[in-house]
């Protein structure tokens, strides 16, 4: 399940971030500031190179394929028919234009809340071991019976803990809510900035209107937000996030895979869903591909990393955790369609299925094809804790095409990893920008956001730029220059989830932040040394 970055104490990240809206990540590398020299490496490196386009798959919640900053560089089957109800390219998916919705019925309903993985295995063991005790089981069910022990803990203690969340930011919500909407009545004015508010407070005498002015004008130079429709804004998502936690995610009686349709314990079955990759719930999806390849062409919104790129949207990860079969269908789907990249920015703590996830990987390795994995916003160590899809194989073995990414933030000071980032110095290959980024979201509107969530996507964009401009690279290359090309970090930092202050390069395999411009420069010497050049 990802860790919220917001909660009923009301820590409005976004909204402070609102302030700054710009594209931080995509300028040079400096002393204070730690961007990845995206531009310059166009200016400089690219100017006179011509790309050939990539495609890169972005396995997710959905993507709005309406976007105004998405619409030019989406995927689109070259052998399907758009909207005539056939399986044109006889791949096993019907309509399926812009890519496929694995979360979705035939009948084109979607499921937007799914349960979290420990609340599926708490209810699938609960009828064997319900009311029996560890003793009195044989010794070959004592292991399961502790799972299940585990798992009535954590989805009894997560659902109390959201319930009360849920209902104290509730509460909250809609008392601030209504003060907004009384004030600007009585004010007769439409927008509660904290210009107006500082005025009206000074003179304001009607003791019933001054608390509430004082009280909003306070919550906004605390959060640093613009007005009070903004935190407005950040509150809805926040209950809206809580009441998913609440009423779905740990509720051991919501089932909603009946939308599919499908058989979830048949994990060899792959054709069905449906082909609308948008679906109900399209952010976070949405901002994933914006940071990839939105349109660079355009006077727009935002530019995305990479310049010539195809986005192939494969929906599989709903409100609460994927299923294994529809990640493992996901990846088989973008690989046999052609994706040369695929962005996985999703993660969870149990994996009873793994085996099928690591057999698309598999796959996804004998056709050369790179997974960028988000590492996580739990604030861990995953060298110690689980966190799936696993960069390693059950038998130990690294797994050579996948890349898990943390997720770092702009000043190069002790904030340089994101607060909420999980790390490791074996399992995380490398850092990137993973704070504040600005993106695309539904409705072609562009907001801020943060999480490792849009630190993979920056590692996706690069590999695609490198893949265009040297198209005889291989994942393993990709990979490696990624890796080799990052700019190590020795600042101190602080530790997520603690107060420890440690060397930054202690927290992943490199060291280090990606970095487009020496990545760039590394392709072009392995190029010269080969004695090839790219189109």
């Amino acid at each position: 399940m990802k860790k919220l970055l917001v909660s009923a104490s009301i820590c409005l990240f976004s909204v402070a971030a609102s302030a700054q809206e710009s594209q931080w990540y995509l300028r040079d590398k400096t002393d204070n500031s730690a961007g990845i020299s995206v531009e310059r490496a166009y200016r400089e490196l690219l100017k006179n190179r011509k790309p050939t386009p990539v495609l890169v798959a972005v396995i997710d919640g959905g993507i709005d394929t309406t976007h105004e900053d998405l619409r030019r560089v989406l995927w689109v089957n070259p052998k399907e028919i758009a909207g005539n109800g056939k399986d044109d390219d006889k791949n096993g998916y019907v309509d399926d234009v812009h890519g496929w919705n694995f979360i979705g019925g035939k009948d084109g309903r979607n499921v937007s809340y799914e349960t979290a993985e420990v609340t599926r295995l708490y209810a699938q063991l609960k009828p064997k071991y319900d009311g029996k005790s560890r003793a009195s089981l044989k010794p070959a069910e004592q292991k399961e019976y502790d799972l299940y022990v585990k798992t009535k803990a954590e989805v009894e203690k997560n659902q109390a803990q959201y319930k009360a969340q849920y209902q104290g930011i509730s509460q909250f919500y809609e008392q601030y809510s209504t003060a907004v909407t009384t004030l600007k009545k009585a004010l007769n004015v439409t927008k509660l900035d904290t210009t107006t508010l500082s005025k009206v407070s000074d003179t304001i005498t009607n003791a019933a209107l001054k608390r509430p002015v004082v009280g909003i004008l306070r919550l906004l130079r605390q959060q640093g937000a613009a007005d009070a429709d903004a935190v407005t804004a950040e509150l809805e998502k926040a209950n809206e996030q809580l009441k998913a936690r609440a009423e779905y995610n740990y509720n051991p009686d919501f089932d909603s895979r009946a939308i599919v349709g499908d058989n979830p314990n048949d994990l060899k079955e792959r054709n069905y869903g449906n082909a609308d990759i948008m679906g109900p719930r399209a952010d976070h999806g949405t901002h994933v591909a914006g940071i990839i390849g939105a349109d660079r062409t355009n006077t727009l919104g935002i530019m995305g990393i990479a310049d010539a790129v195809q986005i192939m949207g494969v929906r599989a990860v709903p409100d609460g955790d994927e299923r294994d079969k529809d990640v493992a269908n996901a990846i088989r789907y973008a690989v046999d369609n052609g994706a040369q990249i695929i962005n996985m920015s999703f993660g969870k703590d149990y994996s009873p299925q793994r085996e099928v996830v690591e057999e698309a990987e598999r796959y996804a390795l004998s056709k050369g094809v790179l997974l960028v994995h988000a590492a996580g916003n739990d604030g861990k160590d995953i060298d110690t804790a689980a966190n799936y899809p696993s960069p390693r194989f059950l038998d130990g073995k690294e797994i050579p095409n996948v890349i898990t990414v943390g997720a770092s933030a702009e000043p190069n000071t002790n904030d340089l990893i994101a607060s909420f980032s999980n790390y490791g110095k074996q399992t995380v290959d490398v850092f990137a920008p993973g704070k504040d980024i600005y993106s695309t979201v539904p409705g072609s509107k562009y907001e801020n956001n943060s999480g490792t969530s849009m630190a993979s996507p920056v590692v996706a964009g690069v590999a695609a730029v490198l893949k265009s401009y040297f198209p005889k690279l291989t994942y393993a290359d990709l990979k490696r220059i990624i890796m080799q090309s990052a700019t190590p970090y020795s600042t101190k930092v602080r530790k997520p989830e603690t107060s420890d202050s440690v060397d930054f390069a202690s927290l992943s395999k490199t060291g280090g932040i990606v970095n487009l411009y020496e990545a760039v420069k590394l392709a072009m010497a392995q190029e010269a040394g080969s004695g090839t050049k790219g189109k």
